[in-house]
């Protein structure tokens, strides 16, 4: 279990209080397998820091749990 809920520094969060447990409609979408699904909680999280800031991910979420944090120089 990590010390801190959801992290920040990472190209893709999920607020976990709007994500569907066991849905995996981001992590289908992510060319980069880049999104998981926690097995305690079955909600999903950025297992990995690497991200092309493509959109999928939030854009097929029925929630809007998933942001992508794309940085200023790429808008």
């Amino acid at each position: 279990m990590p010390v801190v809920p959801q992290r920040g520094d990472v190209p893709v969060t999920i607020d976990e209080s709007l994500c569907i447990d066991g849905c995996t409609l981001c992590v289908d979408m992510c060319p980069l397998d880049s999104l998981a699904i926690r097995e305690d909680n079955g909600k999903a999280y950025m297992h990995v820091d690497e991200c092309w800031y493509c959109g999928p991910c939030a854009a097929r979420c029925p929630t809007g749990a998933v942001t992508v944090n794309m940085p200023y120089l790429l808008r």
